[in-house]
């Protein structure tokens, strides 16, 4: 299916992009008026675009039926600070809650039943319920167009976070497994980051990995592996070689059953490889590969 976005009307693109560009993380924004009125509003066009400086930026669109403009962004404009609350499954009801077109003069706060906290650096009020609070001041609104679904990039430069201290390790570190962020997807879908759907990718940091492409052929061109475990492979920093030292039971049984039978050989090794792989031991899977090469 092509889809040619300039063919479609203003909520269909809404439609295809919101599902497609997720999972999307939640900036909880509160802010303030100039006359003293809380706003709390969530907004999955938000993320971080730099560390030095912190920057993180959020978008609250215009509306696509009516082309209006949210309180937030009105509010911003007024008083250019705002307080971003991270959320995190335990109050994501209450998050979605406070998301309805409450007149101007309705805090949002009241309404979700969710607690004010004073900051210290702006004017705009915590969420106390959540875990992470992050105080900025805005430094640009930056509108994008002004048709309906035009959004408006609220710039916000990073003053102090407040991090509760249930989500670091012993070793004061964040523990990401404690989090549990909730991220928005398309149209009422939702989903909760934890423990059971996470997973370590090992990133190539002084040492460059080899490559695909320099996999040797019998592995890379591999009917059995596919791209997700050459990508595992290939991230080693330089070619491994046998190992007379690797002791492996299994590998002994698979050469000594289909030593007469090479392609079946390398399709029971790769088959074991493949289960190393998932098991996470990538060294191992390795000296397995290399026994049929």
């Amino acid at each position: 299916m092509v889809i040619d976005l300039k063919e479609l009307k203003p909520a269909e693109k809404q439609y295809y992009l919101q599902h497609v560009v997720a999972p999307r993380p939640i900036c909880f924004a509160s802010t303030i008026d100039k006359n003293g009125h809380v706003n709390l509003s969530p907004f999955s066009f938000f993320n971080l675009f730099s560390s030095n400086p912190p920057i993180v930026i959020f978008s609250p669109s215009r509306r696509v039926r009516d082309n209006t403009t949210k309180h937030t962004l009105q509010n911003v404009l007024e008083v250019p600070e705002v307080v971003i609350n991270i959320v995190t499954y335990d109050m994501v009801q209450q998050t979605s809650l406070a998301s309805c077109e409450y007149p101007e003069d309705v805090n949002e706060f009241i309404k979700a039943g969710f607690t004010e906290e004073p900051a210290t650096l702006v004017k705009p009020p915590m969420v106390k319920e959540s875990k992470v609070k992050i105080e900025c001041k805005v430094i640009e609104v930056k509108p994008l167009g002004t048709e309906g679904g035009a959004g408006n990039l609220v710039i916000c430069e990073v003053l102090r976070m407040y991090i509760d201290d249930s989500l670091f390790n012993a070793d004061k570190k964040i523990d990401q497994r404690k989090i549990h962020h909730v991220a928005r997807l398309g149209g009422d879908w939702y989903c909760r980051v934890d423990e059971s759907n996470l997973f370590l990718v090992p990133k190539p940091n002084i040492h460059l990995g080899i490559g695909v492409d320099a996999l040797p052929e019998s592995i890379r061109r591999s009917k059995i592996l596919n791209g997700n475990e050459l990508g595992v492979l290939a991230n080693v920093h330089e070619l491994p070689v046998t190992d007379p030292s690797f002791d492996d039971d299994r590998l002994k049984q698979l050469i000594q059953y289909y030593s007469i039978s090479p392609d079946e050989m390398e399709k029971e090794l790769h088959l074991y490889a493949k289960k190393l792989l998932k098991e996470g031991k990538v060294t191992e899977a390795w000296q397995v590969l290399l026994a049929g090469v």
